[in-house]
């Protein structure tokens, strides 16, 4: 046999063999697996021919679970419960200016002369008959010009005003009851141990903080109020929480501050007081009182009154030693001296 006719038959019984296991081979199916990837933070490297280059597999974002976040809850004083006894009312600031009657007892009437007998060597103007009265010009302007005009201080010859009596030795109390957001302004009578009601007042307190002892930022206690008064008019400014400001926008007309703890105080006096509701620039550019926080619990701490009444109050108290009692509820309270 020559060597191409074997070389023939050996390649067609090798392809003979080949095509035999082909046939009766059966091919396993791949197991599925599932594919899982650890991502770290080192890069992974992929080789592209030659070249290796760096590649960062970013993992898919985890799903971020949403908190649900309930609004706080505003637990407010709860309701004040009503005795079957009316609480007092009353309004008799009229009578501290009227120049004839009614008044009340502790003021009176004087006619103004330049020429006063208790002041020597000079003519004696409006400021010197506030100091030796005890009153303040702002309670004599209003008395002087028949309105809560407390700016206009002229004074002529024969004018006639009132001031407080100088045989009257009187102090003024502040009742607040922080359930009501309510104010009770009273003078005391030092000598006949007497205490008259002048009038009531609608108030506006201090955030609600369950934390403190009256569930608000303002207080329980008694305090004296201080002589570090202020009187605020607009583009007046200052500086409140480190931030220069218009006054007026945070403190209203007028601010009288607390100065001492008197007793069964909750907090320190620094930093409270009286003042005025804040004033807003209105639609036409001009500043007004806001009075939406009265009856309402959004000051810092402070006792929040409207425009005319912190005004009215401020004329009257700010010469004679006054108190500031604030309780939970009106019965709560130690009145000085004895209602008349």
């Amino acid at each position: 046999m020559t060597y191409p006719k074997l070389l023939t038959i050996v390649t067609l019984l090798l392809f003979s063999t080949i095509g035999l296991l082909a046939f009766f081979k059966k091919e396993k199916p791949k197991s599925i697996q599932s594919e899982v990837i650890e991502y770290t933070k080192a890069p992974i490297e992929i080789e592209l021919e030659k070249e290796v280059r760096p590649v960062v597999v970013t993992p898919p974002p985890k799903a971020i679970p949403v908190k649900t976040v309930a609004e706080p809850k505003i637990i407010l004083p709860p309701p004040p419960v009503e005795s079957d006894q009316p609480l007092p009312e009353a309004n008799k600031i009229a009578h501290l200016f009227n120049k004839s009657e009614p008044q009340l007892p502790i003021v009176e009437t004087v006619v103004y002369k330049s020429r006063a007998p208790w002041q020597k060597g000079r003519p004696a103007w409006l400021s010197d008959y506030a100091n030796f009265y005890s009153t303040s010009r702002h309670f004599i302007a209003r008395s002087l010009n028949g309105k809560p005009d407390y700016f206009k201080q002229d004074v002529a010859e024969g004018d006639r005003f009132n001031v407080f009596r100088k045989d009257k030795n009187i102090n003024f109390h502040l009742l607040i009851d922080i359930k009501r957001s309510k104010m009770w302004f009273y003078y005391v009578d030092l000598d006949t141990n007497e205490r008259v009601l002048l009038k009531t007042y609608r108030v506006g307190l201090g955030r609600v903080d369950p934390d403190r002892s009256s569930g608000l930022l303002t207080p329980l206690g008694k305090y004296s109020l201080g002589n570090k008064i202020a009187i605020y008019q607009p583009k007046v400014t200052g500086f409140y929480n480190g931030e220069k400001v218009e006054m007026i926008r945070i403190f209203g007309s007028r601010w009288i501050p607390f100065d001492k703890e008197l007793g069964g105080c909750t907090a320190p006096a620094k930093g409270l007081g009286l003042h005025g509701v804040p004033w807003v620039a209105t639609s036409s550019g001009s500043l007004a009182q806001d009075s939406s926080s009265l009856g309402e619990y959004k000051s810092d701490g402070c006792v929040r009154l409207n425009t005319e009444d912190i005004e009215e109050i401020f004329a009257i108290v700010i010469t004679k030693p006054t108190t500031v009692e604030i309780v939970k509820d009106y019965y709560d309270a130690k009145l000085p001296g004895v209602e008349k």
